[in-house]
């Protein structure tokens, strides 16, 4: 036979199972955050920051974001004028995105070409047309992780220097594609 309990034992019972489950959990969380203090406490006692030296780092240049979105904008604009659906895509040095820019009917796939043309014109500080000619000489650059050798990528440089890279694709050929990144770096002229 089955027994039921009153409503205001259910609500009782209830109760003290949800305040188990707090106490439990809060246990749990108050016990896991003081022990990475402990860690780190040891850790920062064993391990002194070092000072580095003048001659021991470097300083770089990089793209500021309203400079990634000016160059973005003029190649979307330059591609519109023609009556080509693009994607833009800026990168810094380290071929980490600033930003991307899909334009309208832009196609899906052109959103991760541009941004891996934008990678590979920064890594070899040169536009990806010039790199598409070096595959006959060494076709396994082709393999090298986050690149595209087609037309449409170019580097950013300041004082000879690559800081950045402008990638394109969605247009119909890599020469419009790469037309369409150098009018976007024209823009930071």
């Amino acid at each position: 036979m089955k027994k039921t309990l009153s409503r205001r034992a259910r609500i009782a019972t209830g109760g003290a199972v949800l305040a188990a489950v707090a106490a439990g959990t809060f246990g749990t969380v108050a016990a896991n955050a003081s022990a990475p203090e402990a860690a780190q406490d040891s850790a920062v006692s064993a391990a002194p920051a070092a000072a580095a030296g003048k001659r021991d780092t470097t300083t770089s240049t990089h793209l500021t974001i309203d400079a990634a979105t000016e160059a973005a904008q003029a190649a979307l604009k330059a591609a519109k004028k023609e009556g080509q659906r693009i994607t833009v895509a800026v990168v810094d040095r380290n071929g980490n995105t600033i930003l991307t820019m899909r334009g309208d009917g832009a196609g899906p796939q052109s959103y991760a070409s541009a941004e891996k043309k934008a990678f590979t014109a920064v890594s070899w500080n040169a536009p990806t047309s010039e790199l598409e000619g070096r595959l006959e000489n060494a076709p396994n650059l082709k393999d090298i992780p986050g690149t595209l050798f087609l037309g449409g990528g170019v580097p950013v440089t300041a004082d000879k220097a690559p800081i950045a890279g402008i990638g394109v694709a969605g247009a119909p050929s890599g020469t419009l594609d790469e037309k369409f990144a150098q009018a976007g770096a024209a823009a930071l002229r």
